[in-house]
């Protein structure tokens, strides 16, 4: 089942924080008109009525929520009340509290953690590390893992292949790379298929006897060998083995993936799982869906900075599942 399709079963309200870009507002227009989401718009209400009537766009009845127009103060104080009671031991006073919420990254964020959204998306025209420090403070990190990771979805000719962590997590230790394992799996299930995943280094089974990440994967994969047995997890591993099962199992006939392709990898660093993910990008007719945030507390989702329509509309379709899935959970 495509992400779409599985997205349009069961629709949630998912909070735009950069209504006033056309390519945003476009994306929003092809998401009603599939039922892929209920859409909810942050920014200059005049500007996006007048970008909405300039290009022609079918966006009507949309809650649009202009934080300089129709916010009341005394919604701005509830929020900002709770947004305080998170931070104040962290530095942040009350009036910077209300101040933080005339930003669109901070009031959205609220929104989703009071229960009036579902999901929230931003991140357009805005780095990524700027983007999410609001997130984090607002919505947090779950408890069970006390990190985040970034995952890239490559839809291939032989199925998606997952790839993580590609945009939060520089130099991980084995604790962190064994959590991101976890919320990767978790993740992969969501889209209703089982993860074969291959940790990755420049070395195979032990292959290296010195320091630095070999030994850190080949710590992870023991951990999740000993508490998590059931998964399908194996390394450290070269990035060939991982993708040539019948390679890989003519070599290492022990390996738990046995002579199956890897459809999750899990990189050693940031810098090479963020180089691998734009260079396949770039060099395949493989369409790049992310990156998917994982490990939040509610649904939170940081587009790539300029992403195009069909890249806003994957990643409402992805915000939609997450909600989904988390409100099974509460149920």
């Amino acid at each position: 089942m495509g992400i779409r399709t599985k997205a349009k079963q069961d629709p949630k309200r998912i909070v735009f924080a950069e209504a006033n870009s056309f390519r945003i507002l476009k994306a929003v227009q092809f998401v009603i008109r599939e039922g892929i989401a209920k859409p909810i718009l942050l920014g200059n209400k005049e500007k996006i009525q007048e970008l909405i009537k300039e290009n022609q766009l079918d966006i009507d009845n949309v809650p649009i929520i202009d934080l300089c127009e129709s916010v009341s103060d005394e919604k701005r104080h509830q929020f900002a009340k709770i947004l305080y009671e998170k931070r104040k031991r962290k530095g942040m006073t009350y009036n910077e509290a209300v101040e933080k919420m005339m930003n669109r990254d901070y009031y959205g964020s609220m929104m989703v953690e009071t229960g009036e959204a579902d999901a929230f998306i931003s991140g357009f025209s805005r780095k990524y590390s700027s983007t999410i420090r609001p997130t984090l403070q607002v919505i947090g990190v779950k408890k069970d893992f006390n990190h985040i990771a970034g995952m890239y979805m490559l839809l291939t000719k032989s199925g998606p292949l997952f790839l993580a962590d590609t945009t939060v997590n520089m130099n991980p230790s084995a604790q962190t790379l064994t959590d991101t394992t976890l919320l990767t799996a978790a993740e992969v299930r969501k889209f209703n298929i089982e993860p074969r995943i291959a940790l990755l280094s420049y070395s195979n089974f032990g292959a290296y006897k010195g320091e630095g990440s070999p030994i850190r994967v080949k710590e992870a994969v023991q951990k999740l060998h000993e508490s998590y047995p059931d998964l399908i997890v194996d390394g450290e591993m070269q990035a060939n083995y991982a993708l040539n099962g019948k390679l890989r199992y003519s070599r290492y006939p022990f390996n738990k993936l046995g002579d199956q392709d890897a459809n999750t990898l899990i990189f050693p660093n940031l810098s090479s799982g963020n180089i691998t993910y734009k260079i396949l990008q770039a060099l395949g007719p493989y369409e790049a869906i992310g990156p998917i945030l994982m490990g939040m507390n509610k649904p939170i989702h940081i587009l790539q900075r300029d992403s195009t329509v069909r890249e806003i509309i994957n990643m409402t379709a992805i915000a939609v599942i997450d909600a989904q899935e988390s409100s099974t959970h509460e149920d």
